[in-house]
C-alpha cells in the first residue's frame, strides 16, 4: 500500500504513523499480558484473577484488552475508497 505513495509525501508518512502507533499498542499490551502470565505461572499465590475481586479483573481486562482494541479501532477508522467499475454507472 505504502508503495502507492511517493517517499516523502504527507500521505506515506501519516500512513507509517498509523502502523507504528497500532505497533506500539500491540507490543505494549501484549508485553503487559507475558508479565501477568509469567508472574502468575512462577508464584503461586499470584493469579490472573487480580486478587480475587471483580472490579479489579474489570479494570485489568479494559486496560490490557478492550482499551487497546479500542484505540486500534480508532486509529485504523477510516476506510479505503470505494472502487468504482466501469461496467456499471449511477442512475440520477
Amino acid at each position: 500500500m505504502l508503495k502507492r505513495f511517493p517517499i516523502e509525501s504527507k500521505g506515506r508518512r501519516k500512513k507509517l504513523q498509523e502502523v507504528g502507533f497500532v505497533t506500539i499498542i500491540c507490543f505494549t499490551c501484549f508485553l503487559i499480558r507475558s508479565v501477568m502470565v509469567l508472574v502468575s505461572a512462577v508464584d503461586s499465590d499470584a493469579s490472573l484473577d487480580v486478587l480475587d475481586h471483580p472490579i479489579l479483573d474489570f479494570i485489568y481486562y479494559m486496560v490490557v484488552e478492550i482499551l487497546p482494541s479500542a484505540i486500534v479501532l480508532f486509529i485504523l477508522r477510516k476506510l479505503p475508497p470505494k472502487r468504482i467499475s466501469a461496467q456499471y454507472h449511477d442512475i440520477h
